[in-house]
């Protein structure tokens, strides 16, 4: 009796030096939650105890680096097709779901009259024009589908200048190398950017719902289970939904 007490004492020794020596829990994000991550990973540190940190890059560019090996946890994208993807090609083990719809804006930090809407970036008064790559970032093909809706792609399309992602866009309008850009609404409320020049939204009917998803990849799963579950879970919860509405985010 005496031996087994002593094997389970050592066991749960063990069991401790292995969650005190754990890695954080490694979240892939898409660009637009730079901001919104940070009150995600303190309140789930919070309930939980696990740290986390993210990796941030385009939606694209992430599944990309997922294939090709990356050791990431969870993959919070700004769409499903992505996550989509890696589910269905066994790089992902639970099938995405949405955690909050993204919202388009045009932000400027430059004296552009922006109260003729998407139809103004037509003018000759407007210069460079910045959106995320479209073939790596949804909020870039979200932003063309509004240039066609407005029957203005033809006419904005050699303005353009395209960011890998919402981040870059957001750094093309501080600096004002671009007059306008196609930002998310996440972005220009945060408090690190709250008050910089001006913004309007993007009317929803130009473009489509931007569902961003969240999975829980491969590796996730394997090396660090537990925390990846925990946290996808708490993604989905009423508490992250609140954090995700302060934020600039519909939610689903």
């Amino acid at each position: 009796m005496k031996f087994l007490k002593q094997c389970f004492l050592i066991l749960l020794l063990l069991a401790h030096a292995l969650v005190a020596s754990a890695e954080p829990l490694t979240v892939a994000i898409a660009a637009n939650l730079k901001y919104v991550f940070d009150d995600l990973a303190a309140e789930f540190k919070k309930e939980t105890g696990i740290e986390t940190q993210s990796v941030l890059n385009s939606s694209g560019k992430i599944a990309t680096q997922v294939r090709s090996g990356a050791p990431f946890d969870v993959f919070m994208s700004a769409d499903m097709e992505f996550p989509e993807g890696l589910y269905k090609d066994g790089y992902a083990v639970t099938p995405p779901k949405p955690y909050a719809y993204g919202l388009l804006v045009l932000w400027t930090q430059k004296d552009v009259d922006l109260g003729k809407g998407v139809a103004g970036l037509a003018d000759a008064s407007v210069g460079k024009v910045a959106i995320a790559n479209p073939k790596v970032a949804p909020f870039g093909r979200q932003a063309l589908k509004v240039l066609d809706y407005y029957k203005v792609r033809a006419a904005v399309e050699p303005k353009l200048v395209y960011g890998e992602n919402i981040t870059q866009v957001s750094q093309y309008v501080d600096s004002k190398a671009a007059d306008v850009g196609f930002s998310a609404k996440s972005i220009v409320v945060a408090p690190e950017t709250a008050g910089k020049g001006k913004w309007i939204e993007v009317p929803a009917e130009s473009y489509e719902p931007i569902a961003q998803g969240v999975v829980i990849l491969k590796h996730g799963s394997e090396v660090n289970g537990e925390a990846a579950r925990k946290f996808y879970g708490f993604v989905l919860s009423s508490k992250a939904r609140e954090i995700f509405a302060k934020h600039g985010y519909k939610l689903p």
